[in-house]
């Protein structure tokens, strides 16, 4: 091992190691089977309106599973897989936590590095939220009510949805498109990926890392953002999420934390089908429900 320090105190080996969250959690991919299993379950048994196209790439689609009575809220789910794996097939599941309590859910699509960019990939998933805003009304949603959640890199994404001046992204467009946002595990600092393995999958530049980096940016609406962490993940992980919280902190912008005992990475999501679940409950008050 290279006594060469890349970022912070970390060796090479060491700043991979921190971000490897597979050969960390080696049990990953019983986890994957689980969300693929567990969605293709909800998929079949629960209504829903199955890749819709919010652009014209084939990998901009997304699933809308819708609550059962009108002008419901709409929470977006975001996935991860570090920007370069899995897709909205993996987490049809989070619509079953989400229907029982009156809450239209809606799972998005976008494309993955290495065929996308950092850029493309930030730019997909706000037309995402462009499309379901315009759109909601025709699936039974209440446009005012869009709220986001994600997971690790989706988590990032959400912090990227939140940081969006969306009247400049397109005209039509109100300023508070997003009413919150939740991260669970999310990334909001990218030059250490930059610098890890990862960067083979996603190379990013040292510009496009920090011009998609959530603290090196502004927020033009005070937004509510819950942070949500397990007990069983890297250091470098919470050094992530306390550097967020002081932002949203300095920000004067309202902020919560959900810690939840016994979980790591990937199972903290798994409380999304949960009707009542520590999480889903928080996701709830987000929204006043």
């Amino acid at each position: 091992m290279s006594d060469e320090t890349v970022y912070l105190n970390y060796r090479q080996e060491e700043l991979d190691a921190q971000y490897n969250n597979r050969a960390r959690y080696p049990e990953y991919e019983g986890y994957f089977e689980d969300w693929t299993e567990w969605s293709a379950k909800t998929r079949e048994r629960l209504p829903a309106r199955l890749d819709a196209a919010y652009g014209d790439l084939p990998c901009e689609t997304l699933d809308i599973f819708p609550a059962e009575q009108d002008n419901a809220p709409v929470q977006v789910m975001v996935h991860g897989g570090y920007w370069y794996s899995l897709d909205k097939h993996h987490d049809s599941f989070v619509a079953e936590g989400l229907r029982p309590n009156g809450v239209t859910t809606v799972v998005i699509n976008y494309g993955l590095a290495p065929e996308y960019r950092m850029d493309e990939i930030v730019r997909q998933t706000r037309a995402a939220l462009a499309w379901v805003w315009r759109h909601a009304g025709e699936f039974g949603a209440d446009a005012t009510r869009i709220h986001t959640v994600g997971q690790s890199a989706g988590g990032h994404l959400v912090l990227m949805l939140m940081a969006t001046d969306w009247p400049a992204f397109a005209a039509d467009l109100p300023a508070n498109v997003v009413k919150s946002g939740a991260s669970i595990s999310g990334i909001y600092d990218l030059e250490p990926i930059r610098l890890c393995y990862l960067n083979g999958k996603v190379g990013m530049d040292e510009d496009e890392a920090r011009r998609n980096s959530p603290v090196h940016l502004r927020y033009p609406v005070a937004l509510p953002l819950l942070f949500v962490s397990g007990d069983i993940e890297s250091d470098e992980y919470a050094r992530q999420a306390e550097l967020m919280e002081d932002t949203w902190r300095r920000l004067g912008y309202p902020s919560a934390r959900l810690t939840l005992p016994g979980y790591n990475h990937f199972t903290m999501a798994h409380q999304l089908r949960e009707p009542d679940s520590e999480l889903t409950r928080a996701l709830l008050r987000q929204m006043g429900l």
